[in-house]
C-alpha cells in the first residue's frame, strides 16, 4: 500500500529575487568598471570581473528558478527541482573562469607595474558597490533558507563572497595607496582570485552531492525520527526508511509494520495520520509508504539506509 503527496510545483514568486540580483549586478559592473578607469587598479580590475561573473550567475539562477517551479508533468513525475542544483554548479564553474581571469591580469601587472591614479574617488565607489552587494545578498540568502532554495542561497554566498573580495581589494588598494608599493595591487587581486577559487569549488561540490540524491539534513532525519516514534506501540512500527532532497522538494519512503489482522481500512486510517504528522513537521515534502504484516517473517528483509538487509527481527521471531 503506498500513500503520498504530489510533489509541489516550486515556489512561485522566487523569480523577482533573481531580477533582484540582475539589476545589483549591473549596478555594480557599472560602479565597479567606472573605479577601475579612474584608478587603472588591477585590484578594482579583478573586483569588477567579479561582478560580471555575478550578472551570469544571476541570469542562470533566473532560468533556473523558472524551471524548477514547473509542476510535475508525464516526464517528470518528481518534478523539477534538481534544475536548482544545475545553477548552483554552474555559477562554480564561472567563479572559476573569472579567478583565472583575475590571475592573468595580475600577473601581468606584477611584471609591468603602472602607477594608480584618484584612488580616493574609486575607492569610494567600490565601497558603494560592496553596500549593494551586500545587502541583496543577505536578503538571497535569507530568503532562500526560508523557502528551501538552493540557487538563491548560491547567489547570495556568491554575493556575499564579493563583499569580502572588495573589502580585501579596498584595504589592499588602500595600502598602495599610503605606502606607494605597487605590486601589493597585483598580489591583492591575486589573493582575490584564490579565495574566489575556494568559493567556487565548495559550490560545485555542494551542487554535485545534492544530484547524487543526497539524504535529507540529520536535523529533518531527527524531526522525522521523532514523528514515527510518537507513533510506535505494541502494534506499529517502523523500518526501511529511505530520504533525498530534490531542490526545494523533500521525499520520504518508509515500510510501517501492523498486526496483519488489522482491516484494510484499519491500517490505512492509521498510516494517514502518520503521514499528515510528517508533512506538518517538514515542509515541501513527499510522503510514501508501505504497509506490512508484523507477523510475517518477509517483512524484515527489506533495506536500511545502505542497502543492506536490516539484522532486527520481532521478540521471537
Amino acid at each position: 500500500m503506498t500513500e503520498g503527496t504530489a510533489p509541489s510545483a516550486g515556489m512561485p514568486g522566487l523569480t523577482k529575487y533573481a531580477w533582484l540580483s540582475i539589476a545589483a549586478a549591473v549596478v555594480t559592473i557599472a560602479l565597479k568598471s567606472g573605479a577601475y578607469l579612474l584608478t587603472g587598479s588591477v585590484g578594482l580590475l579583478s573586483d569588477a570581473a567579479e561582478s560580471v561573473v555575478n550578472l551570469v550567475a544571476a541570469v542562470i539562477a533566473l532560468v533556473a528558478l523558472t524551471v524548477a517551479a514547473r509542476p510535475a508533468d508525464d516526464n517528470h513525475h518528481y518534478g523539477h527541482g534538481k534544475a536548482e542544483y544545475f545553477s548552483a554548479g554552474i555559477e562554480g564553474l564561472m567563479i572559476f573562469v573569472a579567478a583565472g581571469l583575475i590571475i592573468v591580469s595580475a600577473v601581468n601587472r606584477l611584471l609591468h607595474p603602472q602607477e594608480l591614479e584618484k584612488l580616493g574617488i574609486g575607492l569610494a565607489i567600490t565601497l558603494l558597490a560592496t553596500a549593494i552587494n551586500g545587502a541583496v545578498g543577505w536578503l538571497l540568502i535569507r530568503v532562500g533558507k526560508q523557502h528551501r532554495s538552493a540557487t538563491l542561497v548560491a547567489d547570495g554566498k556568491h554575493l556575499m563572497t564579493d563583499v569580502w573580495t572588495s573589502v580585501g581589494v579596498v584595504v589592499g588598494v588602500g595600502l598602495v595607496a599610503v605606502t606607494g608599493w605597487l605590486p601589493l595591487d597585483s598580489l591583492v587581486a591575486i589573493a582575490v582570485a584564490i579565495n574566489i577559487l575556494w568559493m567556487g569549488w565548495r559550490l560545485v561540490a555542494s551542487s554535485t552531492t545534492s544530484l547524487l540524491d543526497a539524504a535529507l539534513t540529520p536535523a529533518d532525519v531527527a524531526i522525522l525520527t521523532a514523528v514515527l516514534d510518537r507513533h510506535r506501540s505494541e502494534d506499529v512500527d517502523f523500518h526501511g526508511l529511505q530520504t533525498r532532497e530534490s531542490g526545494r522538494q523533500r521525499f520520504v519512503s518508509v515500510h510501517v509494520l501492523v498486526p496483519g489482522a488489522w482491516t484494510v481500512q484499519q491500517a490505512h486510517d492509521m498510516v494517514e495520520v502518520v503521514e499528515s504528522d510528517i508533512r506538518a513537521a517538514l515542509d515541501q515534502v513527499n510522503v510514501t509508504t508501505h504497509l506490512e504484516p508484523r507477523e510475517d517473517e518477509r517483512s524484515y528483509a527489506d533495506y536500511a539506509y545502505d542497502g543492506s538487509v536490516p539484522k532486527d527481527r520481532p521478540p521471537g521471531r
